[in-house]
């Protein structure tokens, strides 16, 4: 009969601070034996694809994260959507006045737009 086998279980964090805590809460950790992971892989080098084209990516993942339609953040913001299709498939530059304008719609930092 074989028998079960147990798994570890494993939970992770991301802790967001100046880089002094940081630094201490790392120190911390690893006197209580937790250990920092390296085994992630940036996005880029997963998705390939999007090379080149990193603020369109960004912009729509913005829109999908806020669950609005291109028309709808048309709407939000007055871009057209014609404009706003063709900045996340990377045809057309997004700008300084167009990234905030998004920004706002979409809840986040602009210069992830730029």
């Amino acid at each position: 009969m074989l028998e079960r086998t147990k798994k570890l279980h494993i939970d992770s964090a991301r802790f967001v601070g100046s880089t002094e805590k940081l630094q201490k809460l790392r120190n911390y950790a690893s006197t209580i034996g937790i250990m920092e992971s390296v085994d992630s892989i940036p996005w880029r080098e997963v998705f390939p694809e999007f090379k080149g084209n990193e603020v369109g990516t960004m912009l729509s993942g913005y829109r999908l994260r806020e669950g609005l339609t291109q028309m709808q953040l048309a709407a939000l913001t007055g871009i057209p959507q014609r404009h706003i299709s063709e900045m996340e498939r990377g045809k057309r530059s997004v700008g300084k006045e167009r990234s905030k304008k998004l920004a706002e719609a979409l809840h986040c930092d602009y210069r992830g737009l730029l």
